[in-house]
């Protein structure tokens, strides 16, 4: 299936209730297990992910299958791996060429028992659950911060507890540290200093908890405002105050004419035009605004480099080439070095008369090119159904805003 879509008729005000983070969401259900808690977690998201993480939580099966959801296939390895029994562990096809070595390696240093399946160093995999003896660990900085943050919320749990050193340069940042901020609300503190984590053997405490909206869902519709002049959104339910990085795309898009400010309505987002001639930031921390950026900059006439993209190329799909391509048939002609940049020098090559954008399975590439058609004219958008993912009702919403969605 696809959909064809068609900039608004007339833009008007329009308030959103976005959808909340998955990201927290599956760190809380972890953390909540963890806890032993009965308390339900408020406010999840309803992400793919996260139901899939609910439902193998609640599960009474020794099997799961996590289909194309990265996080809940490394949290649920870390989470199996000291829950005695024999679990298997597997997922769709991207699944298994997403690499699991490193998080793999990692706990059979600290005791755990895990086996390959099928291809060495990806799922599925077979767990052999006990009681895990912690103790001290070194990872590269510049892995998954998926990798660390599963180490980190079975830490406690470790007879030992865990002191992890990451070396080299650490991306992600914001991701471990919204991992540790959320086990000190479920009663463990940590300590990070320098390059070393010491998370102490202890447990968790059953707490209420409830999830905030979701800053890289809200992207998206900074995106819009970008791409709409006389545009006004209310984006509902983010913190001012987030720990989750991709708030910092408040401040990245005020250089793409987009002011936001916060009311007790929500986050008003206004269109100011005044526009960076160029663009350049390294995304080493908030890798997944990386596709939303690309997108604007190119609708926007604006020349950008990006650095700091070097998860890019495991994620759902290698989302790099894929930017190059798919921009490509708008008429943009991209550059990379095909390990951690992005560049756009302003040159131009003959768009497709309707550009006809490949998803590859990637929420985050249907969702960054759909506002294209305000400045593109009509889009299609390949396999619309995966922005499930992260964000469910995103047709709806583009749907309520004005845009044509058939």
């Amino acid at each position: 299936m696809q959909y064809t879509i068609s900039a608004p008729q007339q833009v008007s005000p329009y308030t959103v209730a976005l959808p909340t983070s998955k990201s927290i969401s599956n760190r809380a259900l972890i953390l909540n297990a963890l806890a032993y808690s009965a308390k339900p977690i408020k406010n999840l998201s309803d992400s793919d992910d996260t139901q899939l993480m609910l439902k193998a939580l609640q599960s009474e099966s020794t099997t799961f299958d996590v289909g194309a959801a990265g996080t809940t296939m490394r949290f649920l390895t870390a989470f199996l791996s000291k829950i005695v029994g024999e679990w298997t562990i597997t997922g769709s096809e991207r699944m298994k060429q997403r690499p699991i070595k490193i998080l793999v390696e990692a706990l059979n240093k600290l005791g755990a028992k895990i086996e390959y399946i099928e291809q060495e160093g990806y799922p599925p995999l077979r767990i052999f659950g006990s009681a895990l003896e912690g103790g001290d660990l070194e990872l590269p900085g510049d892995v998954s911060s998926q990798y660390i943050s599963a180490l980190l919320m079975i830490g406690p749990t470790m007879k030992s507890g865990l002191k992890l050193t990451l070396t080299g340069e650490i991306i992600s940042r914001p991701y471990i540290l919204l991992t540790l901020k959320m086990m000190e609300t479920f009663g463990v503190k940590s300590h990070w200093k320098g390059n070393t984590i010491v998370v102490p053997e202890g447990e968790y405490q059953p707490t209420d908890f409830s999830v905030e909206a979701d800053w890289s869902a809200a992207s998206y519709w900074f995106q819009v405002a970008a791409l709409s002049k006389g545009c006004q959104l209310n984006l509902q339910g983010l913190k001012k105050y987030s720990e989750q990085g991709d708030a910092q795309v408040s401040a990245l898009f005020k250089q793409l004419g987009v002011n936001a400010k916060f009311s007790q309505k929500g986050l008003i987002l206004t269109n100011t035009e005044e526009l960076a001639k160029k663009f350049s930031y390294n995304f080493i921390e908030q890798p997944d605004l990386a596709q939303t950026f690309a997108v604007t900059c190119c609708c926007l006439g604006i020349p950008f480099k990006f650095t700091g993209l070097q998860t890019l190329k495991i994620k759902e799909t290698d989302r790099i080439t894929a930017l190059i391509f798919e921009l490509k048939k708008m008429g943009f002609v991209l550059t990379s070095n095909q390990v951690d940049d992005l560049i756009w020098d302003g040159t131009t090559c003959k768009k497709d008369e309707t550009p006809h954008i490949a998803t590859y399975k990637d929420h985050r590439m249907a969702m960054a090119f759909a506002p294209a058609a305000l400045t593109m004219g009509n889009i299609q958008i390949d396999d619309p159904s995966v922005v499930s993912k992260s964000y469910p009702k995103y047709w709806d919403h583009l749907k309520e805003f004005g845009f044509g969605v058939v």
